[in-house]
């Protein structure tokens, strides 16, 4: 397996693989950035194919929390962590308290959260072991942060369609909505209430069934979504689905999801600006969750605080629109910079937990 010349390990200051044979674990912790202070981001368990392909993920993810958390004015760098394993099968209560262990041995470098394959109660087992476990549903717990991510995914949903189509409600608004999990679930929802008209795909027919009797939505094959006419596409599954196949089959004005590494490869931000297409870059809009579980380090969770550094992500998708336009650029391009303007001007290399930044 290639470490050090992978290309997405580039920028990573740690990065950790951890055995335990008694509970059958394996696992990679990788810490990416911590200028603006301990890495922070959640734990993913999930069947990878190969080694090869659970380390990209988790380099990727890791790098994508950096940008998360810069963005959203947190007092954290980029940290991620999975588990190789189906986490319907392979899960156990002593799996999960051997992987916090190891989160544990890092003594707060790195805090890990929920992620696919772990939830809320995973995390209160995990938080048993370590110190360094956020999200719990205990007294002073954060819970479950998927309301937050769907609820900030769809404020800068709302902000794409009034910058692209110059709407200022979504009523009537066609939006597609690839995986209706925790998050795209919830979205659903939200984009209900607000009078969109959905278009829904899972892998899980259950899933499809509870959402479409909750919504009305109709269902679109999986691997069809790319041919829906609609004016929104949401990506709330799986990372890498903009890619070479899948955008020249788009036909929608603005891609806005819960999904973590939307684009396959860089140049398909630019690829999204040619044909049009409005870009909300996923590691800005879906940063709700990590914005609520970060509010719970230090022992002083505050949901009011949590509610206004969620609505905060409008204000940055209405700017970064705003800047990208003037510029004539992609929004990737854009939102790139702005991170890495903030990692250049953080004075300390370790501040508080929890003093966060104002937004942009």
């Amino acid at each position: 397996m290639v470490v050090f010349a992978h290309p997405a390990y580039a920028g990573h200051e740690q990065v950790i693989f951890a055995r335990d044979e008694l509970s059958d674990l394996r696992a990679i912790i990788a810490v990416h950035n911590t200028q603006r202070g301990p890495a922070l981001g959640g734990c993913r368990m999930w069947d990878y194919a190969t080694e090869e392909e659970a380390l990209t993920d988790v380099l990727r993810l890791s790098e994508g929390m950096t940008y998360k958390n810069a963005l959203a004015g947190l007092a954290f760098g980029g940290g991620k962590a999975v588990i190789l394993g189906d986490a319907r099968r392979d899960k156990s209560a002593a799996l999960l308290r051997s992987f916090a262990r190891q989160v544990q041995t890092l003594s707060g470098r790195y805090y890990t959260a929920e992620d696919v394959g772990i939830g809320p109660a995973d995390v209160d087992t995990m938080a048993e072991a370590s110190d360094f476990i956020v999200g719990r549903s205990g007294a002073g717990g954060s819970g479950d942060p998927s309301l937050w991510t769907a609820y900030g995914v769809f404020l800068a949903l709302r902000e794409a369609v009034r910058e692209r189509l110059g709407r200022g409600d979504l009523q009537g608004i066609t939006v597609v909505v690839q995986g209706v999990g925790n998050v795209g679930g919830k979205l659903c929802q939200y984009l209900h209430e607000a009078g969109a008209r959905l278009w829904i795909s899972d892998a899980d027919a259950n899933r499809l069934q509870a959402v479409q009797e909750r919504t009305g939505a109709n269902v679109v094959a999986l691997g069809e979504e790319w041919t829906v006419a609609a004016d929104v596409l949401a990506p709330c599954a799986l990372g890498g689905v903009l890619n070479d196949e899948s955008i020249p089959r788009l036909r929608v004005s603005v891609v806005c999801g819960a999904a973590n590494n939307q684009l396959a490869e860089a140049r398909h931000g630019r690829d999204l600006h040619e044909r049009g297409i409005l870009y909300a870059p996923d590691y800005l809009v879906n940063a709700g969750g990590v914005i609520n579980v970060s509010a719970e380090v230090g022992g002083s969770y505050d949901e009011e605080r949590v509610r206004q550094g969620v609505e905060g992500i409008a204000d940055t998708a209405r700017e970064l629109f705003a800047l990208a336009a003037r510029r004539g650029l992609p929004t990737s391009v854009v939102v790139a910079e702005l991170v890495q303007e903030r990692l250049n001007a953080t004075a300390a290399p370790t501040p508080k937990p929890n003093s966060w930044a104002a937004a942009l």
